[in-house]
């Protein structure tokens, strides 16, 4: 009985679009994740232009979106796809490792980036976790945006003083790169879950 209560309330599959221009990786990737019963692809497209497209028709919670596309590429796809779609999660899966290529993505709104020499079982974690807890960063990732927190705001002209972040906002990040929810990051900084919401959407702005 059990197991079959288990069956009934099972979450449903995550639904995921793939872009990239190579349609061998496309179809690798998704024999690689065919194991895994709790996502589903739904659509897949070679440049920018044909995901956009497909992102009207399709009900997607998370794109798997290439950076080098031809016609309309992924840093020219990714603003439109926030602007358009601001629910669906970007997961930014490239060669490129560049770490200032790593910051920029976030801040434009991917929810990760990811190397494409990851495997399957971190593109898996990626797409559950930035599904429920919006992002996921690897060691790379995290390197290149505490870098970012650390660097950018000596960077910057001293007039920008609204992008400077506050001592709080900076333990908030780095919490958020530690993939700590909202509520464990609300009972380590000592505010409430809201504040903490609004605060992380306040550092996504910046």
């Amino acid at each position: 009985p059990y197991n079959q209560i288990f069956f009934m309330i099972q979450q449903p599959q995550i639904k995921v679009v793939i872009a990239d221009d190579h349609a061998i990786f496309r179809q690798g990737i998704k024999s690689s994740l065919s194991a895994y019963k709790d996502i589903q692809f739904v659509a897949e497209a070679e440049n920018g232009i044909q995901l956009m497209n497909l992102l009207r028709q399709a009900q997607a919670d998370v794109v798997l979106l290439d950076i080098q596309m031809p016609i309309m590429d992924g840093l020219t796809t990714l603003p439109e796809i926030k602007k358009q779609f601001p629910q669906t999660k970007v997961i930014i899966l490239s060669y490129n490792s560049d770490p200032s290529l790593i910051s920029k993505t976030i801040e434009m709104g991917a929810s990760s980036y990811l190397t494409k020499d990851c495997g399957s079982v971190v593109i898996h974690e990626a797409i559950v976790q930035v599904s429920k807890n919006e992002f996921y960063f690897t060691e790379k990732a995290n390197d290149a945006l505490l870098n970012t927190v650390k660097t950018g705001p000596l960077q910057r002209p001293t007039h920008r003083l609204d992008v400077q972040l506050t001592e709080k906002e900076i333990t908030i990040l780095k919490l958020m790169c530690d993939e700590k929810s909202t509520k464990e990051i609300a009972d380590l900084v000592d505010l409430s879950p809201r504040t903490v919401e609004a605060m992380r959407d306040k550092l996504k702005t910046k």
